[in-house]
């Protein structure tokens, strides 16, 4: 974990939102809750807006964060597989909680949400 990083924070809050913060970071919680362990290849059909190397820095972000475990596997061609860790696990119910606000947001509008479509 980078330690370092949370020097800066004035509260926890803050250090709450850097964590999850990367516009693909809550979007891979998500998904890993959902499949338990997924390829790399598997996270980027979920995620294909995300290019290749925007994908790799905020898996490897979340790594040093702790709240992802990576495992590589010495075949040809490699093999990497992700999966949450207990601190990553723990912040599903947060993640969960803005998927809900977001329907909910949706509701108000009166549109359709992009689950709904």
């Amino acid at each position: 974990m980078r330690k370092n990083k949370f020097a800066k924070f004035h509260c926890t809050l803050e250090a709450t939102q850097a964590i999850i913060a990367g516009k693909y970071k809550a979007l891979i919680i998500w998904h890993l809750n959902d499949s338990g362990v997924m390829r790399f290849s598997e996270l980027q059909r979920e995620l294909p807006q995300a290019t290749a190397k925007m994908l790799t820095m905020q898996l490897r972000e979340m790594e040093e964060d702790g709240l992802i475990h990576r495992k590589l596997y010495p075949v040809v061609p490699p093999k990497t597989e992700y999966r949450l860790t207990p601190l990553g696990k723990s912040i599903v119910p947060i993640i969960l909680s803005m998927c809900e606000w977001g329907e909910k947001y949706f509701r108000h509008l009166g549109i359709p949400s992009p689950d709904e479509r």
